[in-house]
């Protein structure tokens, strides 16, 4: 990857996978939120890690199927330390920083990081503590950050923003031998109240806070962008079931496990066939590069012992084929 020799983010994540099919094995009721609403769902709970750097898309590194029921943590740590041994070996020399949501909030995840010699970024749940940590916080400590519908402020040089953001010190799992103390960096979004009537004021502002318990080297405002951008496993869990996690189709376990590893080294092979590819097709889904530049309507032709493919005439995409084809078939001698 590009730029691993700087900085190197490992990204952890689940997501539960519906199937229908009583007599598969392995399968559980996990936790799921659609429309808004909480359901159980029978299905599988893959768990998935991946390897991204500031200037390359990210890849999968590593991918393990388990039971719906499975908690989002279990088996996080060891996929963490696998995956870190796999950005070493493919050239993550530089700083190594684990990003996770609140799921992999855990004793085991951060104790991994630390003996594995990265950082941990990883969100915390807003319980009693935190909540008093962010309240010690005092009002000259926050400061504006360029969120969504921000404005900037020639005159104060500065983002006006719905956002604010600020850090303090912080020690998890306090009073047991997995104590750890790092930085606590904190962003608050004002609530407003919609049944508000139009210019009266409120008597005291609420603010809704999210906060991320890291050991990151980086400025604050480097910090909390770069833990934002750990949503970008996002995209690559909609790559998987818009492909071949469409569905798991076999009764067997193993099987499954394995299509698993199938789906992640497709998207692996897909991506790298992208960057072949050059120019915007370096970062664009995996989807949009099957349908382009993969999938092509195209018609093979015998003559004179040799054969001829022919492409479609005024193709947008002909660059973007031409380049990849050089790389992976380049002219003899």
């Amino acid at each position: 990857l590009a730029g691993a020799d700087v900085l190197t983010f490992v990204d952890i994540d689940s997501m539960l996978r519906r199937v229908y099919g009583k007599q598969k094995q392995g399968t559980g009721f996990g936790h799921a939120k659609i429309g808004g609403y909480n359901v159980w769902l029978r299905g599988y709970h893959p768990l998935i890690t991946t390897l991204s750097t500031p200037l390359s898309a990210p890849v999968v590194a590593a991918t393990r199927l388990r039971s719906g029921n499975a908690g989002s943590a279990r088996g996080a740590a060891n996929m963490i330390a696998e995956t870190v041994t796999t950005a070493r070996s493919c050239g993550a020399t530089g700083e190594i920083v684990v990003r996770a949501d609140s799921a992999f909030y855990a004793k085991t995840v951060i104790a991994t990081c630390r003996r594995r010699g990265v950082r941990f970024s990883v969100t915390a749940r807003v319980d009693t503590k935190i909540r008093t940590a962010c309240d010690s916080i005092s009002e000259d400590q926050w400061i504006d950050i360029k969120y969504p519908q921000a404005v900037w402020d020639e005159d104060a040089q500065r983002w006006i923003s719905d956002a604010q953001i600020a850090e303090t010190e912080y020690t998890a799992f306090a009073g047991t031998r997995h104590a750890v103390t790092a930085r606590l960096i904190v962003r608050r979004i004002r609530r407003d109240d919609p049944r508000q009537a139009p210019g009266q004021q409120e008597l005291l502002p609420a603010y809704r806070y999210h906060t991320v318990f890291t050991d990151s080297p980086f400025t604050l405002i480097q910090t909390e962008a770069q833990h934002r951008q750990h949503a970008v496993i996002e995209q690559i869990n909609a790559d998987l079931i818009a492909g071949p996690l469409a569905h798991l189709p076999s009764g067997r376990f193993s099987a499954n496990d394995a299509w698993l590893a199938c789906a992640g080294l497709a998207h692996n092979l897909t991506r790298a066939a992208g960057h072949l590819a050059a120019d915007t097709w370096k970062t664009a889904r995996t989807a949009t590069i099957r349908a382009r530049i993969i999938n092509v309507a195209a018609r093979l032709a015998h003559r004179a012992r040799t054969i001829h493919l022919h492409l479609p005439a005024h193709w947008p995409w002909q660059a973007a084929f031409e380049n990849l084809h050089t790389a992976v078939h380049p002219a003899p001698g």
